[in-house]
């Protein structure tokens, strides 16, 4: 028991450090050398939210941990079966809550106008703040993103 518990402590904590990078400044390496179109545009309105990610690993690493922690309750082998089956429940929920709040990242949404009119929105991290009536490029690729037009 102490080698699973053992073996499940890195997978915890990796669930919470897997928060994705939300700015407009930050690229994954995949997300490299690729042709994206853009699109000019101006803000419309921002708004803050919240981002938050679930991808369920801290639902699975949970259960796994309450249901080992489960196992060892009782002295028969039903209270055993018992116990792993409410440890896994009550560990699944309590790894997908610890898995959102570790996840939560402040984000802004925009509305934007583009140049031929659409309005679109995207949210995005908050390391680059734009206001309304400001002038942006809005970047379409795989992850899109809103930057600040440059001046010309």
């Amino acid at each position: 028991m102490k080698k699973l518990a053992t073996a499940l402590l890195p997978l915890a904590l990796l669930t919470g450090a897997c928060t994705s990078n939300i700015g407009a400044d930050q690229y994954a390496t995949s997300n490299t050398g690729q042709v994206n179109s853009a699109v000019r545009g101006v803000i419309v309105s921002v708004r803050q939210v919240v981002a938050q990610s679930n991808n369920g690993a801290g639902n699975l690493i949970g259960a796994a941990a309450g249901g080992v922690a489960g196992s060892a309750i009782g002295g028969d082998s039903t209270a055993h079966i018992l116990g792993a089956i409410g440890g896994a429940v009550i560990g699944g929920i309590a790894g997908d809550m610890a898995q959102g709040e570790l996840s939560k990242q402040s984000a802004y949404e925009y509305v934007i106008q583009l140049d031929n009119g659409n309005l679109v929105t995207i949210t995005q991290g908050t390391d680059v703040l734009l206001t309304p009536g400001q002038k942006c490029i809005v970047l379409y690729g795989r992850q899109a993103r809103v930057i600040p037009a440059p001046a010309y």
